[in-house]
């Protein structure tokens, strides 16, 4: 049957320079079970493309102006998509003839050569051909689709998943902090309380990584490159782990570089290479194992690299698992006896993170038993001296008591967070959702203000604008949640942040960025604090 507009999915679009020989055509196919649909001009065939199966047009009907729109439609079509057309062409006295005429339709890619004096079931087959074709493509659009809702749906579901884990663990690790920094913690309570601060750390680490693999997959991990020495990372990275290995009773040794090796990148990224790597190692090497780290420049390859070795004498990988060691929720079925735990994803997230840098990662093993040896490389930057790093303790550093309110609907996160700054000096105010909040930052005009998101009554953005509009620049807003998506932190800057924190809160890190806000000259003026942000 012959359709306009309706569904041409299923439908073969009809370009001839006669109206007489379209419709011969169309009769043709429509005895035939197939639908058509007639375009009185190239403009009507263009504009229908998308939308059909396939498409049969006559040399004259195909003038150069056309070919070329239909070209540049082609030129957007989806990846699936490869649109496919059935050329009547007159019979050609020379070959040569023949290889002209299907030049002038090579850009339109898809294309199959029907010559005239044309038989019925030679048309016919052909436009079935092209239709089961098309068909495949519709469904693997629909399968690309269907992907991609899925891929949606899960990164919906795993960011509402962090957030309901991430608050629970900034309670316990503001407790946990807070116990720690007690002077009442007794020498008795001293490894307990190291154990749930470890533990914190590895729960929290399972979420990092879980989400990332979410963001890894959609494509939206975003660099914040800086130039930094490898070395001192790493060696600072090893010296964080040596209580580990000697809890295991592991040997843990660092080969620095003969010289500095800079690269550009992301700290925070580059940490988490280095410590899912080490933290691999130390698992997986039995007692009395040895984990060595090395540090190297090499130009072995032509190109100026910074490599990273991590290599242990630990459970091994057999052959068969090499090359697949670093897809997704794969693990060593050598850990799973060890019962170590994980998921999977570090190495993982290890290769996304390296790759986004320009590097590469291998893993080489000699078996079971017999030990592994990560290796990374990474482009090397030409820099010969950087600022060296601020490691000064939080408790030794000089802290300016602040004015700070924070909004908080979770009892536990709001009062140990209360109690934790508290204890390190500083005047704090709570408020339990959006309204209170707003009202209480307008009266008390703190100098900080740490605002959950997901709050009742007015949410935190909501709180970060109406705040800011009165207040303006004279308050330092910071987003304290469990949403840490990329997307989160783009619009906790459009609401008027200044910064975001995702539970559970690093209290060096808080504390560092209090340390860049001027100290506060209320008391001397009876003015707002004045904010810098150095």
């Amino acid at each position: 049957m012959a359709i306009e507009d309706g569904d041409l999915e299923n439908a073969v679009l009809i370009l001839t320079p006669s109206g007489r020989d379209a419709s011969l055509a169309a009769r043709v196919l429509e005895q035939a079970g197939i639908a058509t649909a007639i375009c009185a001009d190239g403009d009507t065939l263009v504009a229908r493309m998308a939308r059909a199966g396939a498409a049969i047009c006559a040399t004259d009907a195909l003038s150069p102006a056309v070919v070329t729109k239909i070209i540049a439609v082609l030129a957007r079509q989806p990846p699936w998509s490869d649109f496919p057309f059935l050329i009547f062409t007159e019979r050609a006295a020379t070959t040569r003839e023949t290889e002209r005429t299907l030049d002038a339709f090579s850009g339109l890619g898809n294309v199959t050569a029907l010559e005239r004096p044309l038989h019925p079931l030679t048309m016919i087959s052909a436009a079935r051909a092209a239709l089961r074709a098309r068909a495949r493509q519709y469904a693997a659009r629909s399968a690309i689709e269907q992907r991609e809702r899925e891929v949606r749906q899960r990164d919906q579901f795993l960011a509402m998943l962090g957030h309901e884990l991430r608050n629970p663990l900034g309670a316990l690790q503001n407790a946990a902090q807070l116990a720690q920094r007690s002077a009442r913690v007794t020498p008795r309570l001293e490894h307990p309380l190291a154990v749930i601060d470890r533990q914190l750390h590895h729960l929290t680490r399972l979420v990092d990584d879980l989400l990332d693999v979410a963001r890894v997959t959609s494509g939206k991990i975003a660099l914040q490159r800086a130039p930094l020495d490898f070395g001192a990372l790493c060696f600072g990275l090893v010296e964080e782990s040596r209580g580990t290995s000697r809890e295991r009773g592991l040997s843990l040794a660092y080969e620095e570089p003969e010289v500095p090796v800079y690269v550009d990148g992301d700290r925070v990224r580059l940490e988490q290479i280095v410590n899912n790597l080490l933290t691999n190692a130390l698992k997986y090497t039995p007692l009395g194992g040895r984990v060595a780290v090395s540090v190297a420049a090499c130009a072995d390859r032509g190109e100026a690299e910074a490599v990273l070795r991590v290599a242990d004498t630990g459970i091994g990988i057999a052959a068969d698992t090499l090359h697949t060691i670093f897809e997704p929720f794969t693990q060593s079925e050598q850990a799973l006896d060890r019962a170590q735990g994980g998921m999977g994803l570090g190495l993982s997230v290890v290769r996304t993170l390296v790759e986004l840098h320009g590097g590469s990662v291998v893993a080489a093993s000699a078996g079971p038993g017999r030990g592994t040896t990560f290796t990374v490389r990474l482009p090397r930057a030409a820099i010969t001296a950087l600022a060296p790093d601020d490691l000064t303790p939080i408790s030794r550093r000089e802290v300016h008591p602040r004015v700070i309110l924070i909004v908080e609907d979770g009892p536990d996160n709001r009062e140990t967070l209360q109690e934790l700054l508290e204890a390190l000096g500083h005047t704090v105010h709570v408020a339990v959702d959006g309204v209170e909040g707003v009202d209480v930052a307008l009266s008390v005009r703190p100098e900080v203000a740490l605002v959950d998101i997901g709050l009742p009554r007015l949410d935190g953005f909501e709180v970060a604008r109406r705040v800011r509009a009165t207040l303006g620049r004279q308050i330092f807003l910071v987003a304290l949640t469990g949403y840490g998506q990329p997307e989160d932190r783009t619009r906790a800057a459009v609401a008027g942040f200044d910064a975001h924190l995702t539970k559970p809160m690093d209290l060096d890190a808080l504390e560092r960025m209090l340390e860049t806000l001027a100290p506060d000259a209320r008391a001397e003026t009876g003015a707002p604090a004045r904010i810098s942000r150095r």
